[in-house]
């Protein structure tokens, strides 16, 4: 996250200053996007660094529920920049374009484009290793700034081979919409986040698993639950025992089925299990009746 703020940084005062140089509205298209993007870097390295924080008196289940709430800024940001292109490549369409300084342009935006897509590859990469919905967003955010960079030369070069000037608004616009679309993407993942929607890929994997250690020892369950609060795998379940079996040995047993399963969510597993009786087996309680 640390390289990502500061390439950021950097690959915005060099796309800025290439749309200054050119007056290229593909190339102030994705200066502009770039703009977005370090704000949201900025928020991301600190919710990042806030995630990490502990269960304090205040918040029980700890803080990284932020990461779904930066998910949402970056995506916002990314949103407001895919506008801003669209306004920008409208303005050439009703007033004309002057492009200058090519040469200077493509070789600014080749070199972000290139940049870009190790760093995004990386974040990306890394995000879906820790499960963290923070880096697979900011990751995201970097790739669509790489294809925004492509649309960009791909249009410089058809200028430069055509003369045909409304190459440029045209991947200008080309650009927003993509950009728009990974923005409502990620904004959407956050609020998905947000409200613990399921993941049903996690959710399989944990039932197999419960459905093994439970045949093994002979036992039921039912109301499993399961939710990802941006790095911590939160899941509970009731398991089912014989109305012989004593609390200690039910407790034991039940410990043992805890521990699998936290296991294969290590190391941001927390697993609770529920004690019952056969004879209780088909009475809700009263909170989940609602």
């Amino acid at each position: 996250m640390n390289w990502s703020l500061a390439m950021a940084l950097v690959l915005l005062v060099a796309k800025v200053t290439a749309a200054v140089i050119t007056g290229s509205s593909a190339i102030y298209s994705d200066a502009a996007e770039s703009v977005g993007h370090f704000l949201a870097v900025g928020f991301a390295a600190w919710a990042l660094r806030f995630s990490r924080k502990p269960a304090d008196e205040t918040h029980h289940f700890g803080h990284d529920k932020v990461a779904f709430v930066s998910s949402g800024f970056e995506g916002a940001m990314v949103s407001a920049a895919g506008l801003l292109i669209l306004y920008a490549a409208i303005q050439q369409f009703i007033f004309g374009v002057h492009i200058v300084n090519l040469g200077i342009g493509v070789v600014i935006t080749a070199c972000a484009a290139g940049i870009n897509l190790v760093l995004g590859f990386s974040l990306v990469s890394v995000g879906k290793r820790s499960g963290s919905p923070l880096l697979k967003a900011n990751g995201m955010h970097v790739l669509t700034d790489v294809w925004s960079s492509v649309a960009v030369l791909v249009a410089l070069g058809l200028y430069y081979w055509s003369g045909w000037v409304w190459w440029d608004p045209i991947a200008a616009v080309l650009a927003a919409v993509n950009i728009l679309r990974v923005g409502f993407r990620l904004m959407r993942d956050s609020l998905g986040g947000l409200l613990d929607e399921s993941d049903p890929e996690m959710e399989r994997v944990i039932r197999d698993l419960l459905d093994a250690e439970a045949d093994r020892r002979g036992l039921s369950y039912h109301n499993l639950r399961y939710r990802h609060s941006g790095r911590t795998h939160w899941v509970e379940f009731h398991l089912v025992f014989d109305d012989g079996v004593s609390v200690g040995e039910a407790h034991e047993e039940a410990t043992r089925v805890e521990g699998k399963i936290a296991d294969r969510l290590y190391p941001d597993g927390r697993v609770i299990s529920h004690l019952e009786p056969k004879s209780a087996e088909d009475e809700a309680e009263r909170w989940e009746e609602g």
